[in-house]
């Protein structure tokens, strides 16, 4: 059994957390800290959870108790700098959702987020969990997780097991993403408006887009380095990552080749699901699955992907990434099948 704190908790992935840690079989505890809602009840600020969850007091960011042995941090990017250095020194665990400690370089980091890194030291030391991709034994020793971003899961699950294999083959990638209004978070922003957005797609942070060197970062460890282009849209819709991924190669390759290198990759996931068709929207939001479909051509690969940005984009992987770090079932909390699957205590 561990002490979980949540900080940032008060967000919408905050709130997702807040629930798997509740749903979980393992976490005998937890804390929510907030900024602007400190001191208010949970309840108040997320009515929909009575008779879900006890109620509780929001205890404020500025007094953070080291008593929790892990730590998820669902804050803006920038703000886990304050927390992560001195959470690490008291010897705690931690599972950032944000982007201060994805990248590997603090050039980085500042190019992209346009902030002075803090603790660049910390980036050697980081694990960067993309759980359903990376073994168990990858988790030995962690004590710090960076989680990945919304849009890189759904890229990176959909590309890393072609890279891997065919990274010198591939002439180029280019990927059109398409997200839901919820991964701009609860800030109120005009053009976030249900008015602006019903109906509407827009393409936003054409080429500068903050998950694009996340993404090349991955695919570069794997050996690729063609030509890559990342393009990212806003739906009207609340939840959910839409991408595709058209992969140009140097030779022709057959969709049963790829097909028996995703079933390869992904025969121990819990949550990727290999579809023979291209998946909906709606067959992942409000789940932890990723679903995958691929489509081979002559020297032309399509790989379609599908997740929910706030879960399997954010708080589901960060449990499972929990799950993992404490060689648990990946499935608790996410997708409680017995506490008797558990791998071991």
């Amino acid at each position: 059994m561990i002490s979980v704190g949540i900080i940032g908790g008060s967000g919408y992935t905050g709130k997702k957390i807040l629930e798997f840690c509740n749903n979980h079989p393992y976490v005998d505890n937890y804390s929510i800290y907030g900024n602007s809602t400190a001191g208010q009840s949970i309840l108040t600020v997320f009515p929909a959870l009575a008779g879900i969850i006890d109620d509780t007091k929001i205890l404020s960011v500025n007094e953070i108790s080291y008593e929790h042995d892990l730590y998820f941090i669902a804050l803006p990017h920038g703000e886990a700098l304050k927390y992560v250095p001195e959470l690490i020194a008291n010897g705690k665990k931690v599972i950032d959702l944000g982007g201060d400690y994805r990248l590997d370089f603090e050039t980085e980091y500042e190019k992209w987020y346009k902030i002075k890194h803090s603790s660049p030291e910390l980036l050697s030391k980081k694990f960067y969990a993309l759980a359903d991709y990376f073994p168990a034994s990858s988790y030995e020793g962690v004590d710090l997780i960076a989680n990945p971003g919304c849009y890189p899961t759904a890229t990176l699950l959909a590309l890393l097991p072609l890279a891997t294999e065919f990274a010198k083959d591939i002439l180029s990638i280019s990927v059109s993403a398409y997200s839901g209004t919820s991964g701009a978070g609860k800030s109120p922003k005009p053009e976030m408006l249900m008015a602006e957005m019903h109906g509407n797609v827009r393409a936003y942070n054409v080429s500068k887009h903050r998950h694009q060197p996340e993404i090349f970062q991955a695919l570069e460890k794997q050996g690729f380095g063609s030509p890559f282009s990342f393009t990212t849209h806003l739906l009207p819709v609340a939840a959910g990552i839409y991408a595709t991924s058209s992969v140009h190669m140097k030779c022709e390759v057959t969709e049963s080749e790829i097909n028996e290198i995703y079933n390869n990759a992904y025969k121990d996931s819990a949550f990727v699901r290999l579809r023979n068709t291209p998946p909906d929207l709606n067959w992942v939001v409000g789940t932890n699955f990723c679903d995958i479909n691929i489509s081979a051509k002559g020297k032309t690969v399509i790989i379609t992907s599908a997740i929910d940005n706030l879960i399997k984009g954010a708080a589901g992987q960060a449990v499972q990434n929990m799950n993992k770090l404490y060689n648990w079932n990946e499935k608790l909390g996410l997708l409680n099948t017995g506490v008797e699957k558990c791998i071991s205590l």
